[in-house]
């Protein structure tokens, strides 16, 4: 073993207790020390040069101890407590029975100093007491005989014993191939020397030697003792610089610290008083208890310290350079290196320095890079807890190096090594600040910190009192089957969100943190532990090519029905939760800081679970400030919706007992409001006493009504029907704004007849209820604040309809109402006011044309045309007569209002009045045209429709139908007549041939029964040779008829004669 360099007398004095003692007695004890003194000296030269020279630890070491017995070796046991220079000290402070064991006073003494001085002369004989102790070589054979089991080869080199026991003391403890059992009271007796030594580097003598140009090269100016040069070495282990054979060394003991806190002598000096208070050492008789080992030091003491216990500075600084420690290099940790060792060399060789090593295997825990066992993915969760780097990421180097650019520009405003510099960190997570190893380097350290709300120590502090009183959890660093770490946060938010008629809400500060929590997991589904778990087989079925931020959870979403149970629970609870606080939506909310900014900054300010924020932004999706990755986000937020109407919190809160009341079984939130708008309607119509929708429901369902107008896709049942159609029809049109919708019902005769129907119905709909036209209600919203600020929702068209042709109408709004009023013509029951008017009338005198009509396809006109001959007769009802008249003004204004007209005279219209037909502003010229040009009319459907002829005459009938003429019509052919009275040329042309054309018209327009044709033979010029021929044709009948009837009578009496 050529690695041993020295030779501990302590180690033998602890095996031989246990293995000599039985044999020699107490003598063979004493008969192996030496007494220091000269042949310390001596010693030290063979070692390699007097201690002065070695360690310069002072004027003590060049010469003899003051007051001390000469050198001499004593044939019989030679005892500390002899010395004059300690015996003041030894009667002051250790008990008189261990006086006679020379390693019981160096215990007691060697504890007992750090609480009170002790003489300096004393001090330093047991300086150089200890280290005789570990470089006699008259040991070798005793350490060879005791730990035979752990030296393999013989030992001829000075003091290589330690040091091969200390490797094959970790060996052992990482369970390495081909590992030696050490016996406890050996590991015990290895771990004392270890401790001993620990104050001053050069009583280490391995490592002392190993380090000693590197102590020069690092820590020159740094003085010995208490452990200084130890932290210096171990700061600098990482250098370039630095020897790999120190740096083995360093290690050692690194690792040995890690099994037993005492072996740092800082550490157990400054967190002595700590560790008595918080009761972290309950078994000092064990060294490698599991009370001694650094794990269980650190965990005890931070939990003091998450528990806002007070823990000295100088003790928590040292903690501080031990948990960076255990982070900075994973072999310090056996159970990383036994159970990772696969991981290791499978992914992360060559990676030992400055904890790359342990990031990547994160790396290969958060599933990255492959699979990791079960056990390495524990050991490192535990590692993680032990240095607790989320209270301090300075703890985690690599890290830290990482990410400096980014706390030095994005998070300078808080303080150095505070805890919100993670939270800072991931806030600006996928933002241009944020660097890519950084972004990987806190990927990896969020994933291990999310399954342990512990582990964050803003989220423990605030809600350690909540968590104890509804989530049964038990102290920082104790475990409880019943509810592992990773459950309590999922009990914390679902107790964050519950009503108050739910009651055991969490407090406002723990709440807050929860919030915040979410804000993160959404960033990367790999933060939340439960989503992870258990959607882990659809994420790679679904989602395997959704490799942006954000983007597994918006799939997992879009692929909800396809999900299995469990992953749907989750991904539905997760979404509902988005509903009420869409600010955990991290990214969402980055992409729409402009528009919240400028719209919704109040409610972004004051949102306390209600959803308004989201509700705001679909308000304004189409502002200017909106950007194109907020307009996505929030219309995949509404299809998300439309899937359960619980995703809607404020529809799901203001609806529940409404939908449990009349729509029960029903889920989607899209049948949910048909449902509940159906019933509301129904109410409505059949004027019921009282509304079986709650007001408040009533009133959040209008704004869901609203929102589905908006986009096609809102409304599943009308895209699926119409997806063919959308394709072939109004592929180049975006969705939003209902443009698809508008694209529909523009070519209205071109689409399917299931599309037709779909359509059909939502303009039904929309013509009942005109503020859930998207279309007019955003091209018109100023113009209704003008025009409409008093008038019912209801009502809203009708008020645009009056305005129209005012000088303040907007253009854009007045080509929208057109849009309107030509669907509306189509067909009486897309105009709800005439059909309320007219109810009595149409079965009256249209049963003809109801009796083919269809439930779902327009009637093209047939039946308004119906109701404006009737009209003509003056045989309406008077509210019937009203709304006729307001059509006929209105068709009179634009020929495109009378759908006949249009069906039957396009190609007309296209060859006699193409630049009528093509003015933007429709104010009769195409009718005027028409008149003008009714001679030259060839198409016989157009000549004879009646609708032309109707038209014609019912200007006659109504003088302020013809938009041409401004004053009563009858007055005016007085005016005509009374030569007495001048008319312009013109309007006196228009006259004339208006009277001819209603002639012709006349002549044309076809009789509807027996008294118009009589009205018309009486005023006819003909009337004489009409009534002639009429009679010539009566006795021509009458003479046919007696002549039939004598041949008839013949032939019955020719019969009856035979």
């Amino acid at each position: 073993m050529a690695d041993c360099i020295r030779v501990p007398l302590l180690l033998l004095l602890m095996c031989i207790l246990s293995y000599v003692h039985p044999i020699r007695g107490d003598n063979a004890y004493n008969n192996v020390i030496i007494k220091p003194g000269g042949n310390a000296e001596n010693l030290q030269n063979q070692a390699g040069g007097p201690g002065a020279a070695a360690g310069n630890p002072g004027p003590a070491d060049r010469s003899p101890v003051a007051g001390a017995s000469p050198p001499r070796r004593r044939s019989a046991g030679w005892k500390l407590a002899e010395e004059a220079v300690c015996r003041d000290d030894l009667t002051r402070l250790c008990p008189k029975h261990s006086w006679n064991n020379n390693l019981a006073v160096l215990e007691c003494l060697q504890d007992k100093k750090e609480e009170t001085e002790i003489a300096a002369d004393c001090n330093h004989l047991l300086w150089n007491y200890k280290l005789n102790l570990t470089t006699d070589p008259k040991f070798e054979s005793v350490a060879v005989e005791v730990c035979k089991s752990t030296i393999a080869e013989d030992i001829h080199s000075q003091g290589e014993v330690i040091a091969c026991l200390e490797k094959g003391l970790v060996r052992e403890a990482e369970e390495q191939p081909g590992a030696h059992a050490i016996h406890d009271d050996c590991k015990k007796a290895i771990m004392r020397v270890a401790e001993l030594s620990s104050d001053d580097f050069h009583l280490d003598r391995y490592l002392y030697f190993s380090c000693r140009d590197d102590r020069e090269r690092f820590c020159e100016n740094t003085p010995a003792g208490e452990g200084r040069v130890y932290k210096c070495l171990f700061n600098h282990k990482f250098e370039e610089a630095m020897s790999e054979r120190c740096r083995e060394a360093l290690t050692t003991r690194q690792k040995l610290i890690a099994q037993d806190y005492k072996v740092s002598y800082s550490l157990a000096k400054a967190c002595k008083a700590d560790l008595r208070k918080y009761r972290c050492s309950m078994d000092t008789n064990m060294p490698r208890a599991r009370e001694a080992r650094l794990s269980y030091l650190l965990l005890c003491l931070e939990s003091a310290v998450h528990r806002g216990r007070v823990v000295s500075g100088e003790c928590q600084g040292e903690m501080l350079d031990y948990r960076r420690m255990l982070m900075e290099d994973f072999s310090l940790s056996p159970e990383i290196v036994l159970h990772c060792r696969s991981e290791i060399e499978a992914h992360c060789s060559g990676l030992h320095r400055k904890g790359r090593t342990l990031h990547c295997l994160m790396r290969v825990g958060r599933g990255d890079m492959g699979a990791i066992d079960t056990l390495c993915q524990k050991a490192l969760q535990t590692l993680i807890q032990e240095a607790d780097p989320g209270a301090d990421y300075r703890i985690d180097r690599a890290l830290n190096e990482a990410c400096e650019s980014v706390i030095q520009t994005a998070c300078k405003h808080i303080r150095n090594g505070d805890p919100m510099i993670l939270s800072c960190l991931m806030e600006h997570l996928y933002t241009e600040k944020m660097v890519e190893d950084c972004e990987h380097r806190l990927l990896e350290l969020q994933y291990f910190i999310a399954r342990d709300w512990k582990l964050d120590p803003i989220l423990y502090k605030k809600c350690q009192g909540d968590a104890s009183r509804l989530c049964h959890t038990h102290g920082w660093n104790e475990t409880n089957d019943s509810i592992p770490p990773g459950a309590v946060f999922s009990c914390l938010y679902r107790h964050a969100y519950r009503s108050v008629e739910q009651g055991r809400r969490l407090s406002r500060d723990c709440k807050v943190e929860v919030q915040r929590i979410l804000h993160q997991r959404a960033l990367d589904v790999k933060l939340d532990p439960e989503l992870q778990r258990r959607c882990m087989t659809d994420l790679g079925k679904w989602c395997s090519e959704k490799t942006e931020a954000g983007q597994e959870l918006e799939c997992l979403q879009d692929h909800m029905e396809d999900l299995v149970t469990s992953c749907r629970d989750v991904v539905g609870n997760l979404t509902e939760l988005e509903s009420e606080d869409i600010q955990i939506e991290a990214l969402l909310m980055r992409a729409c800081e402009p528009v919240i900014q400028a719209h919704c900054h109040e409610v972004a300010d004051n949102q306390i679970d209600t959803g308004d924020l989201m509700e705001c932004l679909v308000q304004n999706k189409h502002q200017k400030e909106m950007n194109e990755k907020c307009a996505v986000g929030v219309t995949h937020f509404q299809l998300i919706q439309i899937k359960d109407f619980r995703f809607s919190y404020k529809f799901k809160m203001a609806c529940k007992e409404d939908v449990l009341k009349l729509c029960p079984n029903i889920k989607k939130k899209v049948d949910v409001v048909i449902c509940l708008s159906t019933t509301v309607r129904n109410d409505t119509l059949q004027d019921a006493k009282e509304q079986r929708v709650s007001v408040k429901c009533r009133k959040q369902l209008r704004v869901e009504e609203l929102e589905m107008s908006e986009d096609i896709r809102l409304d599943p049942d009308l895209y699926d029907s119409c997806k063919q159609d959308i394709n072939r029809l109004c592929q180049n049109v975006a969705f939003g704004n209902a443009q698809v919708t508008e694209c529909l019902k523009e070519n209205k005769r071109q689409l399917t007849q299931r599309c037709h129907q779909r359509v059909f119905k939502l303009q039904e709909v929309e013509m009942m209820d005109p503020e859930l036209d998207y279309q007019l209600m955003r091209v018109c919203k100023h113009m209704i604040r003008r025009f409409c600020t008093e008038a019912d929702g209801k009502n809203v068209l009708q008020c645009l309809k009056q305005n129209k042709n005012s000088e303040l109408m907007d253009p854009k709004c007045k080509q929208m109402i057109t849009k309107r009023q030509i669907t509306q013509n189509t067909d009486y029951r897309l105009n709800p006011v005439l059909r309320k008017s007219c109810k009595a009338d149409i079965p009256k005198f249209c049963q003809s044309i109801l009796n083919k009509a269809t439930g779902d396809s327009e009637l093209e006109g047939q039946v308004i045309s119906c109701l404006k001959l009737k009209y003509a007769d003056q045989r309406l009802s008077p509210d019937c007569e009203d709304q006729i008249r307001v059509i006929l003004q209105e068709s009179a204004l634009d020929y495109r209002l009378d759908p006949q007209l249009q069906i039957h005279c396009t190609q007309e219209i296209s060859r006699l009045c193409p630049e009528e037909a093509a003015a933007q502003e429709q104010t009769g010229q195409v009718e005027e045209c028409l008149k003008v040009n009714l001679l030259k009319i060839k198409q016989e459907g157009c000549k004879k429709v009646q609708k032309l002829p109707q038209v014609l005459s019912s200007s006659r009938a109504d003088p302020f139908v013809s938009p041409l003429v401004s004053s009563e019509m009858s007055c005016l052919m007085e005016a005509l007549q009374d030569k007495r009275v001048r008319l312009q040329p013109e309007c006196k042309k228009r006259l004339q041939d208006r009277i001819d054309m209603w002639s012709y018209a006349a002549k044309i327009a076809p009789a509807e029964g027996f008294s118009d044709l009589a009205m018309q033979v009486m005023t006819s010029p003909s009337k004489n040779y009409i009534l002639a021929v009429i009679g010539l044709g009566v006795a021509l009948l009458f003479l046919m008829g007696l002549l039939c009837g004598r041949i008839t009578k013949r032939v019955t009496q020719e019969l009856k004669d035979r």
